[in-house]
């Protein structure tokens, strides 16, 4: 095995649970330097720091599995690790799932989303890539999906030596598959939808709308398949318009409608920023919700999100009723919390409006993050109430 040696007092935050070795921290190789393997990780005075998967090709050279030195890292340890994974997502009792999130169920690399019967995983770490058939048989033995179907099209994979891929792992099915949420029916598109198919983080922000939809106007913006407009009009909205960009997720948004017998929520067409803008919504809603993708998917695009992000939380300031209520939301972990707080307040001086803070939330439970790894705490939600 591949033996790392860090630099000089580069131990301490690996010992605390720090998942990454990064390049520039490490001083000498022993062994035989082979990508994708397991490695062990030492301090500068021979230590046993932790194992994780190696790669010489990328600026993160190891992603821990263990810091624990009795560890024997084979198939056994990834299945005891999944079934552990599973065990909390068990608990949790949602049929459309994360199962497992990389580095925060000990699993680098490795995403597996659960839409009712089927799997669509992610492979996006070399080391994790090469033993896919091992984690494939791993999910056929402890969940016995319908099918697995694979969304690693990330450019996040080109950084560790890999092509962008998809196609079935497991058996093969329609990928337009059928999901219930909170009672309501919508379809997910395993082989073209976002992430793995849907936004599976967002599930208790949508059902937070119990509390503000009844007999309400609503405006679900940056809708994607309307999974917001859906849960509001569950909860007794009175109407809900659903704007998207994109022509496709527009149709899926009346589908998805339709398919619940919802004829309350109306898609709209149209660039969000100018449906903000335009002085004719201005008074309409009493709600507005606000998800928009991530702005910034690097610290180089910060500057530019950051003005994003002020922009539609302005103007949906500006045109929402008096006691009407703003969810506000980020999936940038660039935009960290603080970050949040700070453009808020100052979209709301420039409103010239008044706010209370009514709540602030997160990723739904089965996307855990580690409490040293502040940037998988990714997803920040914000409810105002506006006078």
């Amino acid at each position: 095995m591949l033996n790392v040696f860090l630099n000089k007092n580069e131990e301490k935050e690996k010992l605390e649970g720090f998942p990454w070795v990064f390049s520039n921290e490490v001083n000498h190789f022993e062994g035989e330097i082979k990508s994708g393997s397991v490695c062990k990780v030492l301090t500068s005075t021979n230590q046993f720091v932790g194992y994780g998967f190696f790669n010489s090709n990328s600026k993160i050279m190891v992603r821990f599995l263990s810091l624990n030195e009795d560890d024997v890292i084979d198939i056994n340890f990834f299945e005891a690790k999944i079934k552990y994974a599973l065990d909390h997502r068990k608990n949790l009792g949602f049929s459309a799932t994360r199962i497992i999130f990389s580095e925060a169920d000990g699993l680098p690399g490795l995403i597996v989303d659960k839409y009712g019967d089927y799997l669509s995983v992610q492979f996006l770490s070399l080391g994790m890539d090469l033993i896919k058939k091992d984690i494939v048989n791993i999910l056929v033995k402890l969940i016995n999906p319908k099918g697995i179907f694979e969304r690693s099209d990330m450019p996040v994979r080109l950084k560790e030596g890999l092509e962008e891929t998809k196609g079935f792992l497991y058996n093969e099915f329609d990928t337009n598959v059928i999901i219930e949420e909170d009672g309501i029916k919508l379809k997910v598109d395993l082989k073209d939808g976002q992430k793995t198919g849907y936004f599976l983080d967002q599930k208790l922000n949508r059902d937070i709308l119990r509390f503000y939809s009844k007999d309400k106007y609503v405006l679900d913006a940056f809708s994607n398949v309307g999974g917001f407009a859906l849960h509001a009009s569950k909860y007794g909205a009175s109407k809900i318009d659903a704007c998207d960009i994109s022509k496709k997720a527009c149709e899926d948004i009346l589908f998805n409608a339709n398919l619940n017998n919802y004829s309350n929520i109306t898609p709209i067409c149209v660039d969000v920023f100018d449906y903000l803008r335009d002085e004719k919504n201005k008074g309409k809603y009493d709600v507005i919700i606000l998800d928009p993708p991530a702005f910034s998917k690097d610290k180089d695009s910060l500057k530019n999100a950051y003005k994003g992000y002020k922009e539609i939380n302005l103007q949906a300031l500006k045109i929402i009723k008096s006691g009407g209520y703003l969810l506000t939301f980020s999936c940038s972990q660039h935009m960290t919390v603080d970050l949040f707080f700070q453009m808020l307040k100052e979209a709301v001086k420039d409103s010239k409006r008044s706010v209370q803070l009514i709540d602030f939330r997160i990723q739904a439970p089965d996307h855990p993050s580690l409490l040293e790894s502040v940037e998988q705490l990714y997803l920040k939600c914000i409810i105002l109430r506006v006078k």
